[in-house]
């Protein structure tokens, strides 16, 4: 059996360690900002892909000289890529319009391919993409907060009368305010007959607070109440 399929102890030891401290460099960084999935999480989910990458590699090497064995060390590590979902939907909480956790669930799968790449020894990329992602995480998110006017998204419910028009006129007053709608949902009140229930979930600029949107809802004609959530 040549040397390329056999590793050392202190190699293997080195690779789960490097594997650890990179995981925990992104991990500590959403755990500074009180996201889900933080430092531990992190150091594990890199850990766990270092040695599954290490066992693909390196822990079949005694049936190698058997014959009708077909070795392919990307099979086991390759279901990594895929079953890091799980453990990153479960840090996506969306509540009414908004979504939230998508960066941290972001954050593992990253991590985990990091954790992969030590495992193979590809060193050089898996501390590249560390340092790119530390980047992206911390210092692009200052120059956001910076250079982007932040957005914020609500959800409104407006009863108004079933009248040609209405929904053009919210809309028309939405984006005279520099805002978008995002989703619409139209229904009849069953309690009210002749008017609608409209539930809009718009994205507002940071200049136009949402209860001077209201207010100039309110006025339009035929608009009965405006409720936000």
């Amino acid at each position: 059996m040549g040397q390329l399929w056999v590793i050392p102890y202190w190699d293997i030891a080195w690779r789960l360690f490097m594997a650890g401290l990179l995981g925990g460099l992104v991990g500590w960084e959403r755990e500074r900002h009180n996201h889900p999935a933080g430092f531990r999480t992190h150091i594990l989910v890199s850990l766990g892909s270092a040695l599954i990458m290490l066992i693909s590699i390196y822990g079949f090497t005694d049936y190698m000289d058997e014959e009708q064995v077909r070795f392919d060390p990307a099979r086991l590590s390759a279901q990594v890529v895929s079953g890091i979902g799980f453990l990153g939907a479960g840090t996506i909480l969306r509540h009414r319009a908004s979504v939230s956790g998508l960066t941290t669930a972001a954050s593992l799968w990253v991590v985990s391919g990091v954790g992969l790449a030590v495992g193979a020894g590809f060193m050089f990329g898996a501390v590249l993409t560390t340092v790119f992602a530390l980047v992206s995480l911390e210092l692009l998110t200052r120059m956001e907060k910076i250079l982007i006017r932040k957005r914020h998204l609500c959800l409104l419910h407006i009863h108004v009368k079933d009248e040609q028009g209405k929904l053009g006129q919210l809309f028309t007053l939405i984006s005279e305010k520099g805002g978008s709608v995002r989703k619409v949902n139209v229904e009849e009140d069953e309690e009210m007959p002749g008017m609608l229930e409209i539930a809009l979930t718009v994205r507002l600029p940071q200049k136009t607070t949402l209860t001077e949107l209201i207010d100039e809802i309110t006025n339009i004609e035929g608009v009965k109440s405006v409720r936000a959530d």
